[in-house]
C-alpha cells in the first residue's frame, strides 16, 4: 500500500537541517529500521512481542496483508490479543512494515533478547543481531533478501562511517562490504560472520572513545541524524496512512509505547516534545488541517513551560542557513526557528496566502507568535528577545508593510495588460485593486492583527495611500476637463479614498497606545480638483438639454406615443436626458457638496420650466377666441322691410394666430394635456430617487470617529446632521413644490384654455351664432349638444383619466359661459319674451343634464353649482322691465370712471354691462323705448342678422354712448362719472 501523493497546492514542507544520509536511505528504509528499533526496546524491556499465532502465519505474506490488519482490527476481540501487541501491529501497519519482514524481526529479536545479558543496547547492536540471525530463507525471493541485506549495511555505515578515515573506519567500511555482497555473505560459516560482526563491534567501540571530549564527556553527534530520523518516523505512526491528515484514535497509547526508544535513541523529554511538535507541524505543512496546527501549538507550549527549552537537544546539532550562511543549532531551537521561519514567509505575503481564510490566517499568526521565542542576530548567534510584546508588535507591523507592498506588486504586474484588455484607464483599475486589498485587510486581516497590534489598519492604509497617491499626484495636476478617463479615475480614487479612511479609523478607535498615529489619514485631492470640473460639466449639460428641447418642440407634432402612453414623445426624451445627468451626477462617485446639489436641481428644474414655457407659449391669447360682441341695439317689431345696416368693421385675425388656433385642435391640446401630467407624475418619482441617491453618496463622517477625538462631538455630529438633513430636506422640498406649483397652473391654463377653444373656436358657429338666432324655436339647446358631445367623446377617448373630469368641466363651463353670450351678447337676431323664459330654463337644465349624464359624468352638485349664476340671469329676464331700469340705475353709482368692455367669465347681476344687455335682449316696448330716450339705441331690424368676421372694435354700452347720447359726453380725459347718467335717468323716468 502507498500513501497518498502530496498535493502540489500544500507547501513545502521544512527541513530540519540534520546532515544528509550518504547511503541514500529511503523512506521505506528509515520506516522499517525504525520499527526495529521499536521492537528491540519493547523485547529487551521484558515486553512479549511473539504470540503463538504469529509463529504460525504464512511467510508468503506480502506487504498488503499489513494493512488488513489495520482494516480489521476494529472488529477483533478484545481478549483476542495483548493490548501492547494490538498496538505494535498498528504501528507495523501505519509504517508499512511486511508481515514477513515483521515476523522475522520479532523472532530473531525475541532470540537475541533471550539469550543476552541484561544491559545497555543500541542501534548498532540490534542491527548486528538482525544481519546474524535471519537468513536467506527467511525471504521469499533473492531480490528481498538483497534489499534488506542493503538496507542493513547501509544503516550500519550511516552509524559508523562518519569521521575522518582512520583503521576503525576501514575496517568497518570493508566489513560492511563483506555483508552487501550477498553471495559471499552466504558462503561463509557461522563463524566467519561472526567474527565479521565483531570486528564491526570492536571498531565501533574504538571510535566512540577516541571520540571523548575534554570534559570527559563522548562525542555522539556522528549518529545523531540517523537517529533523529528514526525516531521521526515512530512518532509519525500517529497518522493514519489512509486518511491524510488524520491522527489515530490509539495516539496517545502510541506515544507511550514509542518512548521505551528512549534510551536506544538518546531522547528525552524535551527532545521528544519538540520532535512530536516537529511532525505535527510538518504534517500540517503537507496537508494543510488547521486541527494539526492547533495540536502542534499545544506541543510547543509543553516544550516552552521547560526553563532551558533553548538548550534542548545539544547532541543533536542542526544546520540552518542564515543570512547568506549557515549556523549550527541545538535540535530544539532549530526546531522552533524553522517553524517560525515558515510563518513569516506566509505571513511576509498573508494577502498571497489567506485571502479568503481569515481563520487559518488567526491560526498562523497565533502559532508564529508563539513560537517567536527565538531569534538569530546579525552574526547568527541565538538569542531571546527582550520583551515578548514589543517582538510581536515589531512583527505584526513587519508582516503588515511587507503584505500590503507585496499585495500592490502584485496588482502592477499585472496592470497594463489588464488595462489593454478591458480599455480602461489604468489607473482606475489599480484603484479598484488597491480597494479590494483595504476591503480584505479590514475584514480579513485587521480584526485577527488588532490582537498583536493594534495600529495595523492605520498601517497598512497610510502604506497603500502613499503607494496609490505617486501615481495619482501627476494624473491630477494634468486635469482640465471632465472627460471620461477622469470620470473614471476619480470615482475610483474617491472609493478608494472612503475605504481607506475607514480602515484607518477601525484601528484609530481601538488603539491604546500612549502616542499613535495621527489623528487623520491623508486624503486624495479629489474634491478640490472635481468641485469645479463638476459644475462645468453640469453647465454644459443644461445647455445642451434646452438646445434639445428647442429642436425637439420644432419636430413635436402632438400625436400620442402609443395607444397606452398618450402623452407626447418629446417629453419621454426629456426626461431620458434628464434622468442620463441625474444617473451620471450621482454614478460619478466623487464628493459632492450642497452647492454640486443645487446646480443639479437648478438644472432639472430650469430644463421643465423651459420645456413647461414652450408648451404654453404655443397657446394663443384665450381673448382671441371670444368672437366681438355685437352692436347694442334696441328690440323693435315692424311689418315693412328696410334695408339693414351693415355691421362694424369687423376684425380679422393675423397670420400666427390663425395658423396656431389651427395646430391647437382639441386632439393636440388633449396630448399636451397628457404631457403635462405626465411631468408632474415624473417629477414626483425623480424627487423620490434623487432623494435616495443623495442618501446614500451625501459627505458623512461615522460617529465612531468622532468618539476617539472628543466626546462632545457625537452631540456636536448629530446637531450638524440634523442641520444638514434639514437644510437638504428645504432645497428638495423647495425646488420640486416650484415645478410641481407650476406644471399644475400650465395645467390649468391649457384645461381652461381647451374648454375655451372647443366652444367659443370650434363651436362657435352651431352654439353661438344658431342658437336661439331668429326666434328661440328655430335653434334650440337639443340641437346643439350633440355637436358638444362629439368633443367630448374625443376629449375622453385621448385625455388621461386624471385629468378628464377637469377638461369635461371646463367645457361645461364654456357651454355656460357661451350660453349667457348668447342671452346677453347674441346681438340683433335675439330677443325673448317673458314666455320664452321657461323655455330658455328647460334648456339650461337640459345643458346641465348632459353633462351629469345619469350619474356617470360630472357631479350634479358641482354642475348645479356652477350653473346658478346662469339661472340668475334667467330670472332677471323674467323681472319687469321697471325693476331692471331701476335696478341699473343703481348699478351706475358703481361702474369705473373708466369703463372698458367687460372681462370674459366675470359678469355680475348688478353690473350695468349685465343689466343694460338684459334690456337690449328683452322683447318688451318698454325697454325698447328707454332705450331710444336714453341710449338712442338702433333699433334691431337695422342690423344683420349674424356676423361674418371679428370686429376690430369693442362693442361695449360706453361705445354706443359715445356715438350716440346727445344728453352728455365724457371728457377727454375720460375721467366723468357715472352720476350724471344717473341723474338724467331720474329726469326722464
Amino acid at each position: 500500500m502507498t500513501r497518498p501523493a502530496k498535493s502540489s497546492e500544500n507547501g513545502v514542507v521544512p527541513i530540519l537541517g540534520l546532515p544528509h544520509l550518504q547511503t541514500g536511505l529511503s523512506d521505506e528504509d528509515l520506516r522499517e529500521s525504525a520499527y526495529g528499533v521499536l521492537v528491540a526496546s519493547l523485547v529487551f524491556s521484558g515486553i512479549e512481542v511473539v504470540n503463538e499465532q504469529d509463529r504460525k502465519k504464512e511467510r508468503s505474506s506480502n506487504i498488503l496483508a499489513g494493512l488488513k490488519v489495520k482494516k480489521n482490527r476494529e472488529i477483533l476481540p478484545a481478549h483476542s490479543l495483548d493490548r501492547n501487541l494490538e498496538l505494535l501491529n498498528i504501528i507495523r501497519s501505519q509504517m508499512e512494515v511486511a508481515v514477513v519482514m515483521d515476523s522475522c524481526i520479532r523472532q530473531s529479536l525475541t532470540r537475541r533478547a533471550s539469550r543476552a545479558s541484561s544491559g545497555q543496547i543500541d542501534v548498532l547492536n540490534i542491527v548486528l543481531g538482525l544481519v546474524k540471525s535471519i537468513s536467506r530463507s527467511s525471504f521469499p525471493n533473492e531480490k528481498s533478501y538483497v534489499q534488506w541485506k542493503n538496507r542493513q549495511a547501509n544503516i550500519l555505515e550511516e552509524l559508523c562511517c562518519h569521521g575522518h578515515l582512520t583503521t576503525e573506519y576501514a575496517t568497518i567500511k570493508y566489513s560492511i562490504g563483506k555483508i552487501r555482497n550477498a553471495r559471499e555473505w552466504d558462503m561463509m560459516s557461522p563463524s566467519e560472520r561472526a567474527e565479521i560482526l565483531s570486528s564491526i563491534r570492536d571498531s565501533a567501540s574504538k571510535i566512540s572513545h577516541k571520540s571523548r571530549n575534554e570534559d570527559g564527556s563522548y562525542d555522539l553527534s556522528s549518529d545523531h541524524h540517523l537517529k533523529v530520523r528514526l525516531y521521526e518516523n515512530l512518532l509519525s505512526s500517529v497518522f493514519d496512512i489512509l486518511e491524510e491528515g488524520q491522527i489515530l484514535v490509539e495516539a496517545n497509547e502510541i506515544l507511550k509505547l514509542v518512548k521505551w526508544t528512549w534510551s536506544i535513541l538518546g531522547i528525552t523529554q524535551i527532545i521528544h516534545d519538540a520532535l512530536y511538535s516537529w511532525v505535527l507541524f510538518k504534517q500540517f505543512v503537507q496537508t494543510d488541517k488547521e486541527d494539526l496546527l492547533e495540536y502542534t501549538t499545544i506541543q510547543t507550549q509543553k516544550v516552552l513551560a521547560t526553563e532551558s527549552f533553548y538548550e534542548g537537544g545539544e547532541c543533536f546539532l542542526c544546520t540552518i542557513e542564515w543570512r547568506e550562511s549557515l549556523v549550527k543549532l541545538n535540535l530544539v531551537p532549530a526546531i522552533f526557528i524553522l517553524m517560525n521561519r515558515w510563518c513569516d514567509e506566509k505571513l511576509l505575503n498573508y494577502h498571497g496566502h489567506f485571502s479568503q481564510e481569515s481563520s487559518k490566517f488567526k491560526s498562523i499568526l497565533s502559532f508564529a507568535m508563539t513560537t517567536a521565542v527565538l531569534d538569530l542576530d546579525e552574526f547568527g548567534e541565538l538569542t531571546k528577545p527582550d520583551g515578548l510584546t514589543k517582538d510581536t508588535l515589531r512583527k505584526s507591523k513587519m508582516y503588515v508593510e511587507y503584505s500590503v507592498q507585496a499585495a500592490y506588486m502584485r496588482v502592477l504586474d499585472s496592470l497594463d495588460l489588464k488595462a489593454n484588455l478591458e480599455r480602461t484607464h489604468p489607473l482606475a483599475l489599480l484603484a479598484n485593486a488597491v480597494k479590494l486589498i483595504a476591503e480584505k485587510e479590514s475584514a480579513v486581516f485587521c480584526p485577527v492583527l488588532h490582537t498583536w497590534c493594534s495600529e495595523a489598519g492605520m498601517i497598512a492604509a497610510t502604506l497603500l495611500y502613499q503607494l496609490f497617491s505617486e501615481r495619482l499626484t501627476p494624473f491630477i495636476q494634468g486635469i482640465s476637463s471632465l472627460s471620461q478617463d477622469v470620470k473614471v479615475v476619480l470615482s475610483a480614487a474617491h472609493m478608494l479614498d472612503r475605504e481607506l479612511s475607514q480602515l484607518y479609523y477601525f484601528s484609530y478607535k481601538g488603539n491604546h497606545l500612549d502616542q499613535p498615529l495621527k489623528v487623520d489619514l491623508d486624503h486624495f485631492q479629489i474634491g478640490e480638483v472635481s468641485a469645479s470640473i463638476i459644475l462645468d460639466w453640469l453647465i454644459s449639460q443644461h445647455a445642451y438639454i434646452l438646445d434639445w428641447i428647442g429642436r425637439a418642440f420644432d419636430l413635436e407634432e402632438w400625436e400620442p406615443l402609443s395607444t397606452q402612453q398618450k402623452h407626447a414623445v418629446s417629453i419621454v426624451e426629456v426626461f431620458r436626458m434628464i434622468e442620463e445627468t441625474v444617473d451620471q451626477f450621482f454614478g460619478l462617485k466623487l464628493p459632492v457638496n450642497i452647492t454640486h446639489l443645487q446646480a443639479l436641481l437648478s438644472l432639472v428644474i430650469h430644463s421643465l420650466d423651459a420645456y413647461l414655457t414652450k408648451v404654453l407659449g404655443q397657446l394663443v391669447d384665450k381673448n382671441l377666441l371670444y368672437p366681438s360682441a355685437p352692436s347694442l341695439t334696441r328690440y323693435e317689431e315692424t311689418t315693412i322691410p328696410m334695408p339693414r345696416k351693415k355691421m362694424v368693421e369687423l376684425r380679422i385675425l393675423d397670420d400666427n394666430s390663425t395658423s396656431a388656433l389651427k395646430q391647437l385642435t382639441v386632439s393636440k391640446l388633449c396630448i399636451r394635456l397628457n404631457t403635462l401630467q405626465y411631468i408632474k407624475n415624473q417629477v414626483i418619482l425623480l424627487e423620490d430617487d434623487m432623494r435616495k441617491s443623495w442618501g446614500l453618496i451625501r459627505p458623512f463622517v461615522k460617529r465612531r470617529w468622532f468618539n476617539i477625538v472628543d466626546e462632545v462631538a457625537p452631540e456636536i455630529l448629530e446637531r450638524t446632521m440634523s442641520m444638514s438633513k434639514e437644510s437638504i430636506d428645504e432645497l428638495f422640498a423647495t425646488t420640486f413644490d416650484g415645478i410641481k406649483k407650476s406644471t399644475t397652473d400650465a395645467i390649468s391654463k391649457v384645461i381652461d384654455f381647451t374648454g375655451t377653444k372647443a366652444l367659443f373656436w370650434d363651436l362657435r358657429e352651431s352654439f353661438l351664432f344658431q342658437l336661439y338666432c331668429g326666434g328661440i324655436e328655430r335653434a334650440r339647446m337639443d340641437t346643439v349638444l350633440p355637436k358638444v358631445d362629439v368633443v367630448l367623446n374625443q376629449v375622453c377617448g385621448l385625455v388621461d383619466d386624471s385629468v378628464r373630469d377637469p377638461v369635461v368641466l371646463s367645457i361645461f363651463h364654456a357651454s355656460l359661459e357661451g350660453y349667457l353670450w348668447v342671452l346677453l351678447d347674441g346681438g340683433p337676431s335675439r330677443a325673448f319674451s317673458d314666455s320664452d323664459v321657461n323655455l330658455l330654463e328647460d334648456d339650461l337644465r337640459a345643458l346641465q343634464d348632459f353633462f351629469v349624464a345619469d350619474g356617470e359624468g360630472l357631479p350634479r352638485s358641482t354642475v348645479e353649482r356652477d350653473s346658478k349664476f346662469a339661472h340668475q340671469v334667467l330670472s332677471l329676464f323674467s323681472l319687469q322691465t321697471s325693476s331692471i331700469i331701476q335696478m341699473l340705475m343703481t348699478a351706475s353709482d358703481h361702474i369705473s370712471t373708466r369703463v372698458q368692455s367687460r372681462s370674459h367669465g366675470h359678469r355680475s347681476l348688478d353690473n350695468a354691462n349685465t343689466l343694460i344687455r338684459i334690456l337690449c335682449h328683452k322683447k318688451d316696448i318698454e325697454a325698447s323705448k328707454f332705450l331710444k330716450k336714453h341710449y338712442r339705441l338702433p333699433p334691431s331690424s337695422e342690423y344683420e342678422d349674424n356676423p361674418k368676421n371679428e370686429s376690430t372694435l369693442s362693442s361695449a354700452i360706453i361705445t354706443d354712448l359715445l356715438k350716440r347720447s346727445a344728453s352728455f359726453r365724457f371728457p377727454d380725459t375720460g375721467h366723468s362719472s357715472f352720476k350724471s347718467l344717473k341723474k338724467k335717468f331720474q329726469e326722464g323716468w
